[in-house]
Formats: C-alpha cells, sequence, structure tokens
C-alpha cells in the first residue's frame, strides 16, 4: 500500500486544468458568498459578522488536505475494497441514528459530533457506496447488462441505504444516490426497460413517501403555492423568490442584498444561491451555471477516457462522482428558484457547511487521480 501510494508522485500528466480552474474558481465564490450572506445571522449568534467565513476558510483548508491524501491513493486500492466500502457506507447511516451517537439540528438526526467538525453522516457514506456500485459495476457488467438479477443485487443495498436516510430524516439525500445509481448503471450498460421499471418503482414509493408525510405535503403545498402561504409554509421560498427576481440583470452588488437581512432564511447554506442572484445578478448566476456545467463536461470527458482505456472501476467512479456534483447543484439550484420542492440539499463547494466541503474536495480529488491515472497509463486496467 505504501509503495502504491508513493507511487502518485511519479504519475505522468496533470488534472484537466479547465476542471481544476472551475472548481477553484466555485470554491473562492462559496468563500466570498459564505461571507457575504451569512453576515447578519453570525453577527446575531455570535457577535462577529465574520464567524461562519472563518469557519468555512478552515473547513477548506482541511478540505484541500484531506483531498490530497485522497489523491494520494491508487484507484486500484478502493476497487480491490468493495465489500469494506459498503459496509462503512451503510455504518455510517446505522451509526448516526444510535441515541447519543448521532445528534439532531431542526428535527433531523444527521450529524455525528466530533468536536471541532460535526460530520453529516450521509455525505462520506454517499462517496463510498458510489465507489462500492463502481466497483459492482466494474465487475458484474455482463450480469448487468443481461439479467434482472445483476440490476437487483446492487439495489437492494441502495434500497437499505435509502431506508437509514428516511429515517434521519434525509429525502433530499437519497433523490441524489438514486438518480447517481441510476445513471451509473445506464452507463454500464444496463438494458434501458429495466431501467425504466426500476425507475418507475422507485419514483412512486417516494411520491407514496412524500404524500404521506405531513410534513413533506407541506412542502409540496407550499411549492405549488408558495404566494398563498408566503407568511406561513411559503415564506421561504417567496423570499428566495424576492432575492432572485431583486438582482435583475447586474445584481445589487456584493453584500447589498436585503434579503439575506433576517428575511431569508438558511441564507449561507441551503439558500446561499438566492443570495448570490441578489448580489450578482442574472448575467453572474449565468456565469456561476456556466462554471458547474464545466465542471459536468469536463468530469464526464474524464470518466469517458478512463473507459475507453479499459480503466471500468475509474471511469464508472467518475461518472457517479461528477454526476453528484452536477445533480446536487441542479437541485439546489433548482429549489432556490421555486422549480423543485425544498430538499435541504447544499450548493456544491459553496453552501456553509464542514462535512459536505470536505467530503465534494475528497470527490474532486478522486476526480483528479482518475484523469491522471488513465493519462498516465497507471488504471486498474494496466496494473
Amino acid at each position: 500500500m505504501i509503495a502504491d501510494s508513493l507511487q502518485a508522485w511519479r504519475l505522468r500528466g496533470t488534472p484537466d486544468r479547465l476542471l481544476v480552474g472551475a472548481l477553484v474558481v466555485i470554491a473562492l465564490l462559496g468563500l466570498v458568498m459564505v461571507a457575504s450572506a451569512s453576515t447578519a445571522v453570525a453577527a446575531r449568534q455570535t457577535g462577529d459578522a465574520l464567524h461562519y467565513f472563518y469557519r468555512q476558510s478552515f473547513y477548506l483548508a482541511l478540505g484541500i488536505a484531506f483531498g490530497g491524501a485522497v489523491f494520494m491513493v491508487p484507484m486500484r486500492t478502493w476497487a480491490a475494497r468493495p465489500f469494506v466500502l459498503l459496509a462503512l457506507g451503510i455504518g455510517l447511516l446505522i451509526v448516526v441514528l444510535l441515541p447519543g451517537v448521532g445528534h439532531s439540528v431542526n428535527g433531523a438526526r444527521r450529524w455525528i459530533d466530533l468536536g471541532l467538525i460535526s460530520i453529516q453522516a450521509s455525505e462520506p457514506a454517499r462517496l463510498l457506496l458510489i465507489l462500492y456500485l463502481a466497483g459492482y459495476a466494474a465487475r458484474r457488467r455482463r450480469s448487468l447488462v443481461e439479467t434482472w438479477g445483476g440490476l437487483l443485487r446492487p439495489l437492494v443495498f441502495v434500497v437499505l441505504a435509502g431506508g437509514l436516510l428516511l429515517l434521519e430524516p434525509n429525502f433530499g439525500a437519497l433523490v441524489v444516490l438514486g438518480a447517481i445509481a441510476g445513471l451509473m448503471f445506464f452507463v454500464a450498460g444496463a438494458r434501458l426497460l429495466h431501467l425504466l421499471v426500476v425507475g418507475a418503482v422507485g419514483a412512486s414509493a417516494m411520491a407514496a413517501i412524500m404524500v404521506s408525510s405531513p410534513y413533506r405535503l407541506e412542502r409540496i403545498i407550499s411549492f405549488v403555492h408558495p404566494w398563498a402561504n408566503a407568511q406561513d409554509t411559503g415564506f421561504q421560498l417567496t423570499q428566495s423568490l424576492m432575492a432572485i427576481g431583486h438582482g435583475k440583470l447586474f445584481g445589487v452588488g456584493l453584500g447589498n442584498s436585503v434579503q439575506k437581512l433576517m428575511y431569508l432564511p438558511e441564507t449561507h447554506t441551503d439558500f446561499l444561491f438566492a443570495v448570490y442572484a441578489d448580489e450578482f445578478g442574472l448575467l453572474g448566476t449565468l456565469a456561476l451555471l456556466g462554471l458547474y456545467l464545466i465542471v459536468v463536461w469536463r468530469g464526464f470527458a474524464i470518466a469517458r477516457r478512463a473507459l475507453d482505456s479499459g480503466a471500468w472501476f475509474a471511469g464508472f467512479a467518475a461518472y457517479g462522482l461528477v454526476s453528484w456534483l452536477g445533480v446536487q447543484a441542479f437541485i439546489n439550484i433548482g429549489v432556490n428558484m421555486g422549480l423543485l420542492p425544498t430538499k435541504g440539499l447544499t450548493l456544491p463547494l459553496m453552501s456553509y457547511g464542514g462535512s459536505s466541503l470536505i467530503t465534494v474536495c475528497a470527490v474532486c480529488a478522486l476526480i483528479f487521480r482518475i484523469d491522471v491515472e488513465t493519462q498516465s497509463g497507471t488504471s486498474e486496467a494496466s496494473s
């Protein structure tokens, strides 16, 4: 293992510069926006308007260091331990539900307190489960393509993880995990008919869960008719829409958003995009969307090259990891703009949150590692 890790220093090639540049700009924009969006709430809660900016800067530094360590691990090391990845992922989702271990915030038991940082268990768990699914797709390609069983076997663990996520509850994380699993199996060659049937069953189950839960049903009602409940369940969405509309073409300028002044809840976390749109306007919003599109475009190109070189695990993992960034960004922005019901998902690399930021840094490091290994010809296919 040590020898494999040292090999990282001898890899030829560098990560895709356009991808690296887009991710760096998004992360720096995130720091700026956390500082801007959190001033009012930070001053009220702690007396220091830059409290959350300092903490986010610390989390980013920690994430870069952790990402550097992840980058040193060859992809074949991850590929060789699929059931360890699965056990750790499921284990995290179980541990956070244990009394005295997981703790609740706003009625959701999602966090494990480690002192300096609280870990949202679903973040690293999703990463581990994506790597497990990539390993399964790489090992069982023929079965996945030809039989129902090949598709249903890994979905048992996805359903198990989904059930544990619902117990937290964390419906948004379940939606993201399901979407990623579907895309990965599609890329791996699973039959479209099989995927459509499974997708229809999954969508029906999710719809039933949503309408059977009072608070989720309230979210749907407020999403459909936000202005009819503007002072109640639709308050957050209407404030978000007002912030986005207030930005117009050029925005009101950095730091000048009015909605962040204790009107819009969760300004520095789930609804940071609304404050960004208010301060940078339509042009700034389009620029940010362009950055996320670059991440998805270049990430998928890296995944495609890995598959073309015969690095099945690396290629499927890259598709899953890049999809995670793209799907979560799409959902977060859609929620802020009133296109989707509220899901409680952060904007990758931008929203405040230690576990999210550190996990996304690890995701980026894995994508960089896959890119460099493919360029160097040191993927699992050639090892």
